[in-house]
């Protein structure tokens, strides 16, 4: 079965100008919405019909051999877990009534696929709340709840200056542990917002001088809940996303004359190294 034959196009309603539209219009509304791709790293896409991918976890890891010679004994490196997991599907469904689509080619008007853009930010929501939380049924860690994680106080940030020394603490356990930057910080909404003022007697905006010393970016997610951030050193030797189908558009076939679309994606994170990742918490 092709791709096409997959997301039902043989019986699709739309022409091809206005699925080509509906395409962009997911895609351009979900980057909107995804914070997590900003910093992690894909692996694949590995093709729609693959279900499982490895899931491996490194724990301590031994220094490099010092040798003259190279022929001394040397400790493999292997993962300190291996595993199989089975690769979630997001999606969200939404409705194009018939009237609409037959009085777009009828009368050569714009077709008006709101509903896809909120089915798109839906699955993109979905997609960081996976990411930053796992899913504790499905026995999916998340950069939030992983066991083996770095924790450290959050601090005061509602003093100046208190969000960058504990975001420097939180670095110096990373780098204690042997990961280094470019750092990524993630916080919730009003963290983000006190870090934007200005560094007491320098004029420079407590953000810049953050986003300067990680090297790797500062967001924010409403999904982080409460007073909450998180320090990740990225890379995919830390954490990826395995991806089988980026974000598409399926038609599920008419029902009822109306034309029922789906907004999907298969995907799954995978934290390779629990402590390249540091929780900011209040009381830790």
């Amino acid at each position: 079965m092709s791709i096409g034959e997959l997301l039902g196009e043989s019986d699709n309603p739309l022409n091809p100008e206005e699925r080509q539209q509906l395409h962009e219009l997911v895609v351009s509304t979900a980057r909107r919405y995804l914070v997590c791709r900003r910093f992690i790293d894909l692996y694949g896409p590995l093709g729609a019909g693959v279900q499982a991918v490895p899931f491996h976890e490194f724990g301590s890891r031994t220094p490099g051999t010092l040798s003259l010679t190279g022929d001394g004994e040397d400790p493999a490196l292997s993962p300190s877990s291996r595993s199989f997991k089975t690769l979630p599907i997001i999606y969200k469904d939404f409705l194009l009534h018939w009237r609409d689509i037959q009085a777009a080619h009828d009368h050569n008007l714009p077709l008006d696929l709101s509903a896809a853009a909120v089915a798109a930010a839906s699955c993109a929501q979905k997609e960081d709340e996976l990411i930053f939380y796992g899913d504790k049924g499905l026995g999916i860690p998340g950069l939030l709840t992983c066991e083996g994680r770095l924790v450290a106080s959050l601090g005061r940030w509602d003093e100046p200056g208190g969000g960058l020394a504990s975001v420097v603490a939180a670095t110096e356990r990373l780098t204690g542990e042997g990961y280094f930057a470019p750092y990524v910080l993630v916080t919730s909404p009003r963290l983000f917002a006190l870090l934007h003022r200005v560094h007491e007697r320098t004029g420079v905006l407590e953000f810049d001088t953050v986003r300067t010393f990680l090297g790797g970016g500062v967001f924010q997610s409403n999904l982080l809940r409460g007073d909450s951030a998180v320090l990740v050193a990225a890379g995919p030797q830390n954490l990826d996303l395995a991806l089988a189908l980026d974000l598409a558009v399926a038609h599920l076939g008419p029902e009822r004359l109306n034309h029922p679309f789906r907004v999907l994606e298969v995907v799954l994170p995978r934290i390779k190294q629990p402590k390249a990742i540091c929780t900011l918490e209040p009381g830790a």
